[in-house]
């Protein structure tokens, strides 16, 4: 039971393109109570890896490391014989950092099962993504049946998330995306808008002339306070990303911190309207609560998957080996969906 394990692990070494991305071995020291090591099966490329390898991530950790925010793996060691049982079963974890790699240590508390009915990579599209969409439409935005949103980025990995359990739980849903993902956007079952259009947020209102109950903006920007003046009376703006600056030189804190004191602001205003920033990471501080939350989240995301609620958007699958040129089509934004990685050296 507590023996080592050689890993193979993708390392980012500083502000480079995805091709400089590093392969190195490193010798896990076998897992002590409390602790599981996961054999990697799918990891996948979110917007946070690619904000990473700019630097610009808040809250990332000093180069040189391994990225990898989520991942699903099968348990193939434990330090403590009461968790013996883990061993052999798949599980799904948030880890921020670290996914991109063979094996991995991990605290037996983070695991969440995974239905035997959902494949690997299928569930890694739903991990960060499932839990973030899930969180903010639910816990965050709190949208009733019935009602109208706006999307923006609905082809993505949590904009796609979104637009299906919204339309599951009864919500009419406005996506925006480039022409060429319309269709797909179509088919999840959203009305598209064109994010290229000059009028974007003018052909917004003609399709919801009294306002929307929602909008979800991952965008930030100049763009946001449009996105706030689609709320009619009563709605609500959740902003969970700044995009439109991630190409832009500089600190990369202050993006985050200008964005979160205009959205406190808004609140102030006598027009009924609310305005939240989401993060994922809100509540740690507490983290046997923000644990619990986390479980019973994914769980239910999960348990839609199993049932064919949600569809996994895989947009490609790239062995680990190829992190590099995974990265690299996740960020060519040509994409709908999630690029995912995966350990079967033969790409699907």
């Amino acid at each position: 039971m507590n023996v080592s394990t050689t890993a193979t692990e993708i390392l980012l070494p500083g502000k480079v393109e995805p091709s400089g991305l590093d392969v190195r071995l490193r010798e896990l020291p076998a897992p002590a109570e409390g602790e599981a090591v996961l054999r990697m099966d799918a990891t996948g490329v979110s917007f946070a890896e690619q904000q990473m390898r700019r630097g610009k991530y808040f809250d990332q950790p000093p180069f040189p490391f391994v990225p990898g925010y989520d991942v699903v793996g099968t348990v193939t060691a434990v330090g403590s014989e009461s968790d013996t049982l883990l061993i052999g079963r798949r599980f799904a974890a948030v880890t921020k950092v670290g996914g991109w790699a063979s094996h991995l240590l991990i605290d037996t508390a983070d695991l969440v099962a995974v239905p035997d009915a959902v494949d690997a990579a299928a569930a890694e599209t739903v991990l960060v993504n499932g839990i973030t969409a899930w969180q903010m439409l639910h816990r965050t935005a709190q949208v009733p049946s019935g009602a109208t949103i706006v999307v923006l980025g609905a082809n993505g990995g949590v904009g796609s998330t979104l637009v299906q359990l919204a339309r599951h739980a009864g919500i009419t849903v406005i996506g925006t995306a480039s022409a060429r993902h319309h269709e797909a956007v179509r088919d999840l079952g959203a009305i598209p808008v064109d994010y290229r259009d000059p009028d974007m947020y003018q052909r917004i209102r003609e399709i919801a002339p009294d306002g929307v109950d929602a909008v979800f903006d991952h965008v930030g920007g100049p763009g946001l306070k449009e996105s706030w003046r689609l709320l009619r009376r009563g709605g609500t703006l959740v902003s969970y990303g700044t995009a439109a600056t991630k190409d832009e030189d500089g600190n990369s804190h202050l993006p985050v911190l200008q964005l979160f004191a205009r959205l406190v602001l808004w609140n102030y205003l006598p027009n009924g309207k609310g305005a939240h920033f989401y993060n994922f990471w809100a509540g740690k501080r507490r983290l046997d609560v923000f644990r619990s939350r986390l479980r019973e989240d994914l769980t239910q995301v999960l348990g839609l998957l199993a049932q064919g609620v949600l569809a996994p958007q895989i947009a490609a699958q790239f062995p680990l080996a190829e992190a590099g040129a995974a990265l690299a089509l996740a960020e060519s934004r040509t994409v709908a969906g999630k690029v995912v990685i995966i350990s079967d050296p033969h790409r699907q």
